[in-house]
């Protein structure tokens, strides 16, 4: 587990540096940021952070012992013994560990708890990143956006629940442009494609139900269905996409419920579900009576050319519920996508929106309307793609140079990550830390599918130019020495 500290020792400092390391840990104990009964860093993992020798750190454990605020106990680590206040009173604080433990939300997996943490890092190489680079974010437009909007608000209030009317009349006829026929009615703004799943999870399933998805798969990385106790079963998937000769069985054995698919540009495999798969996926959904969940927040970032028409534009009986979003095209922290769907279920979603956020942020929907108003995010689009495939295309080059004996992957026609496979004599742990050390940040496939031990999803989407190339070709080089250890 990566642990955060956010202080380092002065060692310019006159005081002891055990002393500092102590009255740093004393002070988080008393100001209540580590609680009573909190399991706290391990010695060798403080002194590696504090970049201490571990003596120093023992030293400054035994006195927190020996004043009672600590006790380690071997093979549980050391945790918080007691605070100020506990030393003086005659009943025990509250047992925060108890209530963290059993919130019905469930953490994290350990590895993205580890991956959020390194992240803000700024000399980190992130090679894994699902999100647009800082270099492709359009600065200059967006402030011209932003200008405009000035003269544009006239108040900044709650919008409507179902989001900025400005905004779905604008998303209409963003959505005609492929295919999708929407009124504003049956639109829901929602704070990015994570809310979409969350509201979904929280307003038409129950608890025990279950939901067929591809394997392997970006919802396997969440626990957004999974804390409500709705079971995940996964279908197989092969180079064309979801194998939906598998639906009809999975929905009796399983008594599934709704069919989660991310056909365009998939995360974390790259793969386009063809035409004539998605055909067949709503000729079979639509004779077992299971709506679909189209999940398509990366089909503008096609590279080479158009992907197949969304789903939700051959849905002519109101069977599938659409996710869109502006975070992988544009700007993540905008946070904005939609939902398209029936009114019943849209207006079932934006009630359950509004008692957990009262709305998306009405900057960012005003934004996001002047993007599309003004004809400046279809521009925008364009030198997406320009510069997606650059970085395809030096990601791919430096692959076949470094990892041509060591690796197996497709190429993929757009969005973006490339699915690579590596030697089964490879463990993907060692790697992630080993890579880590040398300041590279991965994901590891099994985040996507439990027996996806030997993958990686390689995003080729975030770091800078330069960085691609030197961590790909640093990553071949670590690849290589595990492989001969």
């Amino acid at each position: 587990m990566i642990i955060n500290i956010d202080w380092k020792p002065d060692k310019t400092s006159k005081i002891p540096i055990y002393i500092q390391i102590k009255e740093y840990i004393h002070k988080k104990i008393i100001n209540g940021e580590w609680t009573v009964g909190m399991k706290i860093p391990s010695q060798r993992k403080l002194a590696e952070l504090l970049e201490v020798n571990r003596s120093t750190v023992m030293n400054a454990f035994e006195e927190l012992i020996a004043d009672g605020f600590l006790e380690g106990n071997t093979g549980n680590g050391t945790r918080v013994k007691n605070n100020l206040w506990s030393l003086f009173q005659t009943t025990s604080p509250p047992n925060w560990n108890h209530y963290v433990e059993n919130g019905i939300y469930k953490p994290n997996l350990p590895t993205i708890q580890d991956i959020h943490k390194v992240e803000p890092q700024t000399n980190i190489i992130r090679l894994g990143t699902g999100e647009p680079s800082p270099e492709m974010y359009p600065k200059d437009i967006m402030g011209e956006v932003l200008k405009t909007l000035s003269t544009k608000i006239e108040i900044m209030g709650y919008e409507e629940e179902k989001g900025l009317p400005q905004l779905r009349k604008q998303l209409c006829h963003y959505l005609e442009t492929l295919g999708i026929n929407a009124t504003p009615s049956s639109i829901l703004v929602v704070s990015g494609a994570l809310q979409a799943l969350q509201l979904i999870s929280l307003g038409l399933l129950r608890g025990g139900s279950t939901l067929l998805l591809e394997n392997p798969s970006y919802v396997n990385s969440l626990n957004v269905f999974q804390s409500l106790g709705i079971k995940l079963a996964n279908i197989p998937m092969d180079r064309n996409g979801m194998d939906t000769s598998f639906i009809k069985s999975y929905k009796r054995r399983y008594n599934a419920s709704l069919v989660y698919t991310n056909p365009t540009f998939h995360n974390p495999t790259g793969n386009v579900m063809t035409l004539e798969r998605r055909k067949h996926l709503l000729t079979v959904c639509e004779e077992e009576q299971l709506p679909i969940i189209e999940d398509d927040v990366y089909r503008e970032l096609w590279i080479d050319t158009p992907p197949p028409p969304a789903l939700k534009s051959m849905d002519n009986n109101g069977s599938i519920l659409y996710i869109g979003s502006i975070s992988k095209a544009l700007s993540p922290g905008l946070r904005i996508g939609w939902i398209v769907g029936p009114e019943q279920v849209i207006n079932r979603l934006a009630d359950i929106k509004m008692q957990t956020d009262y709305g998306s942020s009405s900057l960012s929907q005003w934004a996001v309307t002047e993007w599309l108003e003004s004809g400046k995010y279809v521009k925008h689009l364009e030198s997406m793609r320009e510069a997606l495939r650059l970085r395809r295309s030096t990601a791919i080059r430096v692959l076949q140079n470094e990892f041509v004996d060591i690796a197996e992957w497709t190429v993929p026609s757009g969005g973006f990550y490339i699915w690579l496979r590596l030697p089964p004599t490879i463990s993907i742990k060692e790697l992630f830390y080993e890579a880590l050390a040398f300041g590279i940040l991965l994901n590891p496939g099994k985040l996507y599918d439990e027996q996806s031990f030997h993958y990686l999803r390689l995003s080729y989407s975030y770091a800078s130019l330069f960085d691609l190339e030197k961590g790909i070709k640093k990553l071949g080089q670590i690849i290589r020495k595990l492989i001969n250890n």
